[in-house]
């Protein structure tokens, strides 16, 4: 076994690697760019070595400097974590030249199965179902068309390295075929150094259904199960859970098997991915191998309780897998929410800056069941523009995939962020769906159950009563130690305390009476229905998250401070709150409501990035949808359209500008 190990990553992942090393007694080396020197896995591992500046392409990306690290350090195997240079056959090269072992699979095998278009060909010949396409490199713009046409719309274009979503586009018409090719070249390029695309049918309603699989150096292979990951967003995984309720034992055996014929055939000796697209009739086609770490592999952890980060590490030091397929059994659901980086109210465009305040659910044991939280950030850390948004990964586990839902959504509700936006309401959204809590999946699911975006889902008269009622708790508390400040200025009459408070949530106003019954408990009666709650609760102010039972069952809801109030956050639901007494509510209903600005004149910078283009002149009139500038962030290019027929008065930004959130952009007459 190794002595010393070197991760070329960073973030949640080299955290997660350095974990399991660290309970199999190996020493780490991290490695970083000038952009993650305070960074969590610089701090984790025993020794950190900079890499170089904050562009990727000049440190994470850099094979001579990695290799140079392991010289400097002595690590003598490195793992490469995904992303970055995981799935690059230059690089298991560069190290066996150097005589350092590649935790993954053999070069040749990356080769074979990590291009998206050989991976195609040597599974047509290995007789594996394949999506109907064009197996080869489209060489330009017209032969795009071309073969869109013979295909048939809707197509995928996509890049043929990497993955996560980079360089790949849905076109449905000749004109979206052309615009779709030339960003998927793009992204392609600046984010793998490979501007291939392949184009292929897009299957309609599809689900993305993947199996893991484990190889070893003697020739064995298992798989794990699968893994659905059809809650997708911009073709980029959101949510991901094992196992698939699609899928039954039968079509479970199916897939698996496939997935181990094509992994023995290229002779695959480490842990990869075998992804398909599945019909709603359990009809599935391959799409492509993963020959690396998936973002997603802790659901399938927590299902089978195998450690695949040291399967991979075991393998590499040449030991013989300890499993067998007999002995992988699947045990109860789990869930994986990625939470990222992003504004959800604002088209999920990417956000960056210092973490103020980051304070995740309690890892272990918790209801029945178990939370996970894989992360690479701390409170005071910075979301960097220069990497992928992802904050955290939040897991959950339980005995069946509707207690996994309901404690996923309990754990989003006490996960507290601030300095950045972030995507906890909308996964919380997403749990309180019933299409989601139905298992009714497509990889279109966030497009239809959300077509106009994220605006906060709608409170019902439950959930609206549960939220009042907090709001009344939290202000009696603060009320009261109000009360408590010594040396106030005496009034020069009574003041007659009201028991009777005005909560005003959103835009409705709600009458309660409070009461204490001594016993540390309060009630709560609500003027409309006369329905009484009892709350118990420990809170105190300053708390980021109101822990409390109202009625005996057990209730977290998020608050952030607010001009005279509060803004709340439960199961999706974000809404301010602001209580008053009966004579400060007539004057409340009265106060005049501040206007909103006007920003219909001008076209802002959705979230801090990088010019890539501006796409129009001054004078030029420009019709619904089309592009007005290009700004890359977090390693995507991110099209900003008209949404109007309007008239380009100005333009304050030019390719190459770096941009902060809300820069005028350009102005329209």
């Amino acid at each position: 076994m190794f002595a010393r190990i070197l991760i070329a990553n960073r973030g949640e992942i080299a955290c997660r690697i350095i974990r399991t090393a660290r309970a199999m007694g190996i020493e780490t080396v991290a490695v970083y760019s000038e952009a993650d020197r305070r960074a969590l896995h610089v701090e984790m591992a025993d020794e950190a070595i900079a890499i170089g500046p904050a562009p990727a392409s000049e440190s994470y990306l850099s094979i001579e400097r990695i290799v140079e690290a392991c010289r400097r350090s002595g690590a003598e195997a490195v793992h490469p974590g995904y992303g970055f240079l995981s799935e690059n056959p230059l690089f298991p090269d560069a190290l066996a030249a150097a005589d350092i072992v590649f935790i993954g699979p053999h070069a040749d095998a990356i080769r074979a199965m990590g291009d998206k278009i050989e991976s195609k060909k040597f599974a047509a010949r290995a007789k594996v179902s394949t999506v109907p396409g064009h197996i080869g490199a489209v060489e330009d713009e017209a032969e795009a068309a071309r073969i869109a046409e013979e295909i048939g719309f809707p197509v995928m274009i996509k890049a043929s390295a990497g993955g996560g979503g980079k360089g790949m586009r849905i076109a449905r018409s000749a004109a979206e075929v052309e615009d779709g090719y030339r960003r998927a070249r793009s992204e392609a390029k600046s984010s793998f150094g490979d501007d291939r695309v392949l184009l292929e049918k897009f299957i309609e309603n599809p689900r993305h259904i993947e199996i893991q699989v484990l190889g070893d150096k003697h020739g064995n292979v298992i798989h794990l199960g699968e893994r659905e990951c059809s809650i997708q967003r911009r073709n980029q995984k959101v949510i991901e859970e094992a196992p698939s309720p699609l899928l039954d034992a039968e079509t479970r055996a199916a897939m698996g098997a496939q997935a181990i014929a094509l992994a023995k055939a290229v002779g695959y000796d480490s842990a990869g991915t075998v992804e398909f697209v599945a019909g709603q009739d359990k009809s599935f086609f391959f799409l492509e191998m993963n020959t690396r770490l998936q973002v997603e592999h802790p659901v399938t952890e927590l299902v089978t309780g195998i450690d695949l980060v040291e399967q991979m590490i075991r393998v590499a030091a040449g030991e013989p897998l300890s499993i067998a397929q007999k002995d992988v059994k699947l045990t109860g659901s789990a869930i994986e929410s990625r939470i990222y980086a992003e504004d959800p109210y604002r088209n999920f465009m990417p956000s960056s800056g210092r973490l103020v305040r980051y304070r995740p659910p309690a890892e272990g044991s918790r209801d029945g069941g178990t939370i996970r939280n894989d992360t690479g950030v701390y409170e005071g850390g910075e979301i960097s523009v220069y990497y992928d948004p992802m904050i955290a990964k939040l897991c959950t586990h339980a005995a069946d995939r509707e207690a996994a839902i309901r404690l996923m959504a309990d754990a989003l509700d006490t996960f507290a962020i601030d300095g950045i936006q972030h995507n906890v309401a909308f996964l919380a959204a997403v749990m309180a769906n019933g299409r989601w809590q139905q298992g009714r999946l497509s990889t279109g699911f966030i497009d239809e159950e959300f077509p106009d975006g994220f605006h906060g889902a709608a409170a019902d008269a439950a959930l609206t009563a549960r939220l009042v009622t907090v709001a009344a708790a939290i202000d009696h508390v603060e009320t009261r130690r109000r009360h408590q400040i010594s040396g106030q200025l005496a009034a020069g009459r009574m003041v007659k305390w009201s028991p009777v408070r005005v909560v005003r949530l959103g835009t409705h106003w709600h009458e309660v009476e409070l009461t204490e019954d001594g016993e540390g408990a309060i009630r709560i009666v609500h003027g409309g229905d006369e329905t009484e709650f009892e709350v118990v609760s420990d809170w105190t102010p300053g708390m980021p998250v109101w822990h409390g039972r109202i009625d005996g069952d057990p209730v977290a809801v998020q608050l952030r401070a607010v001009l005279n109030g509060c803004k709340l956050s439960h199961r999706g639901v974000e809404v301010e709150a602001h209580v008053f007494t009966p004579r400060e509510a007539e004057f409340a209903r009265i106060m005049p409501e501040q206007a909103s600005v006007d920003s219909s004149k001008t076209l802002l910078c959705p979230m801090p990035g990088l010019v890539v283009s501006i796409n129009v002149e001054p004078g030029q009139v420009v019709k619904p949808g089309e592009a007005l500038a290009v700004v890359e962030a977090m390693k995507m290019e991110n099209i900003l359209r008209a949404d109007r027929e309007v008239k380009v008065k100005a333009i304050h930004a030019r390719q190459g500008d770096s941009l902060a959130v809300d820069a005028v952009i350009m102005e329209f007459e």
